[in-house]
């Protein structure tokens, strides 16, 4: 592709075609949703997109960034917009669907933040030519709609002179959650919480506790259970806002294949009725790796390690008695005791159900698309359209804890080329 003061655009169709340990030399070293082995899960998987690609910037034989792409080529609309939108479009869906689909890319993380991997912010000159590659490849795919997809401002900050001038607009979207874990101990992570959201986490422990025949495991071998796991998160989805992806078994089973993956899993009995897929990043210390979490909430066969980060990347439950076990919450809390174990510092939890969430301690992460369209008259009438309808969804979903809240508050200011970083009982209602 094209150049840029000694770079070269270049997309490669898997992950495996990158350079050995160029991915792992620019991936965020805390977020153990970009290790290589989630995106080869992807592309061994079908949970929405149509393909996958791998835009590489390089300067000489050095790869110096990586942007994830995902091709739609036939996305229906009315799976990714809340429930107040696809009423709307009820009446299109049931006289020309076909309307309601429309061929669009995705660039970063399909599951999770996105980001460009570069060891370093991308200067003006390369930072153009990736953008300018962007839109070539699209063009080349005929994927109209361009996205880049979930940016905290920090990661867009960098592009933004080169999106702007190449026509693309930002449009805040869902928050994703972060937990710090500064504490030492589960107890001591109770005993900082506000006096409300402490009262209310012992409550539902307790209420937990009292129900006969429930307990929860840390297991890392959990192959056995991915049938009843696709289960539990099918009744997660059906009562989902939006579904862009869906997890199906080859993605599951590629992760369950992964050493730093773990299911926090719930059982009646024998039966499992509530799991919190987790995932580590390198450097976590495992030993059995299984075992039933203790009074301390720490699973006998863990033992505390190095790791940087963890997410809570997915959940299921069996709604039968998902509300009288508090089982949403403390699948939660069994998975903030195992990443305090593992010597985490903090531990995701991704987009929506932002009530438990804020309750739980989790900070707000801002997060930005940038979109376009490659043709001037769609690329005008998603300008108009879009900003509006993306906000109002957003500020639906995030309710009190949004930025036009009870509480008032501006609306977060899209990120600046110089910006610097910062940092009920109800399950999620979206994909993640």
């Amino acid at each position: 592709m094209g150049r840029a003061t000694g770079h070269r655009a270049e997309v490669l169709r898997s992950i495996d075609q990158l350079p050995p340990g160029s991915w792992e030399r620019l991936a965020p070293a805390g977020d153990p949703m970009w290790s290589r082995g989630v995106f080869r899960a992807l592309e061994r998987s079908r949970v929405g997109p149509s393909g996958y690609a791998y835009l590489t910037v390089r300067r000489g034989a050095e790869t110096v960034a990586v942007l994830p792409l995902c091709l739609f080529r036939d996305l229906r609309l009315d799976r990714i917009v809340g429930p107040r939108e696809r009423r709307l479009l009820a009446p299109l869906r049931r006289h020309a669907p076909r309307l309601l689909r429309v061929p669009m890319l995705f660039c970063g993380h399909l599951l999770g933040q996105g980001h460009v991997l570069a060891a370093e912010p991308l200067d003006g000159p390369a930072g153009e030519l990736l953008v300018s590659a962007v839109l070539d490849f699209a063009r080349r795919e005929r994927l109209g709609t361009v996205v880049l997809k979930d940016f905290a401002g920090p990661d867009l900050a960098p592009l933004r002179a080169p999106l702007t001038a190449a026509g693309f607009f930002l449009v805040p979207s869902l928050p994703d959650t972060e937990l710090a874990l500064p504490a030492d101990s589960f107890e001591q992570y109770l005993a900082a919480l506000p006096a409300k959201p402490r009262r209310n986490a012992r409550a539902k422990i307790r209420r937990f506790a009292a129900r006969p025949g429930l307990r929860i495991e840390v297991l890392a071998d959990f192959a056995h259970l991915l049938p009843a796991v696709l289960a539990l998160y099918g009744q997660v989805m059906d009562r989902a806002d939006q579904t862009l992806d869906v997890l199906d078994h080859a993605f599951l089973a590629t992760v369950a294949e992964d050493p730093l993956s773990r299911l926090v899993a719930c059982f009646e009995g024998e039966r499992l009725v509530g799991f919190l897929l987790c995932l580590f990043t390198p450097g976590a210390l495992f030993t059995a790796g299984a075992g039933a979490v203790d009074g301390d909430g720490v699973g006998d066969g863990v033992v505390a390690g190095a790791a940087a980060g963890a997410t809570g990347a997915r959940i299921g439950l069996d709604y039968r008695l998902a509300h009288d076990a508090a089982l949403y919450h403390n699948l939660h809390y069994a998975a903030v005791r195992l990443a305090l174990a593992e010597g985490c510092r903090h531990i995701r939890f991704a987009q929506t159900a932002y009530l438990p969430k804020v309750e739980l301690g989790c900070a707000l992460v801002e997060q930005w698309h940038a979109m376009t369209h490659v043709r001037p008259l769609p690329r005008a009438l998603l300008r108009r359209l879009l900003p509006p309808a993306l906000t109002a969804a957003r500020d639906r979903a995030l309710g009190p804890h949004g930025p036009l809240g009870p509480h008032g508050g501006a609306r977060p200011a899209p990120p600046h080329p110089r910006a610097e970083a910062r940092t009920e009982e109800r399950p999620p209602h979206a994909a993640r």
